[in-house]
């Protein structure tokens, strides 16, 4: 089965390819020929997975899923939330993105925080909403060389090591994007 992802960031195709068993098939927006970046114009992750889901699903009429996830901090009322790729600016810096965390959290005693990841999806003419969850705190070191975005500053509850530390097939089985994935499948298993 052919499964379409609504990114551009091949960052989260990889993820996703890892999660997603045989016979499934993940297409990017690049595969398929959509080049222009769909504009991420929602003030929630609910939003902006509905838009880009949306712009796949009227432009080319396939069934697809996208994903908009972001990192939440609860001593910053959310954020980054929505606004976790360009928190420090439009040009998505990962570096500049966790200075500004640790620059936002200075001093602030509890870090905690969650790794959000909401799934738009179209399917067979219907439309489903599915999300991934995963609560830990923020660290003021990065640690580990895996993963990708803030993953280097944040240590899931129950463990000790960051998301960068943990390496794939941990964290495959823990983030926020492999449980909302879970979800996804069993959404594809009982249609």
């Amino acid at each position: 089965m052919k499964i379409i992802f609504a990114t551009h960031n091949q960052n989260k195709v990889k993820e996703l390819h890892r999660l997603l068993p045989d016979p499934y098939e993940l297409l990017s927006l690049n595969d398929i020929g959509c080049l222009p970046e769909i504009e991420e114009t929602g003030k929630t992750l609910e939003e902006n997975a509905k838009l880009k889901a949306d712009y796949v699903r009227y432009k080319y009429g396939l069934d697809c899923f996208s994903d908009d996830s972001g990192l939440e901090v609860d001593a910053l009322n959310g954020a980054p939330g929505v606004y976790s790729a360009r928190y420090a600016g439009k040009e998505k810096n990962n570096d500049a993105n966790i200075q500004k965390i640790w620059k936002s959290l200075k001093g602030v005693p509890d870090t905690a925080a969650c790794f959000r990841s909401v799934f738009y999806v179209h399917l067979r003419g219907k439309t489903y909403s599915l999300e991934g969850r995963v609560a830990g705190k923020i660290v003021f070191e990065k640690r580990g060389f895996g993963g990708f975005g803030y993953d280097p500053i944040f240590i899931p509850n129950g463990h000790k090591k960051t998301f960068a530390e943990l390496g794939d097939e941990i964290k495959n089985k823990i983030s926020h994007r492999a449980i909302a994935t879970k979800q996804l499948i069993e959404l594809f298993n009982s249609i």
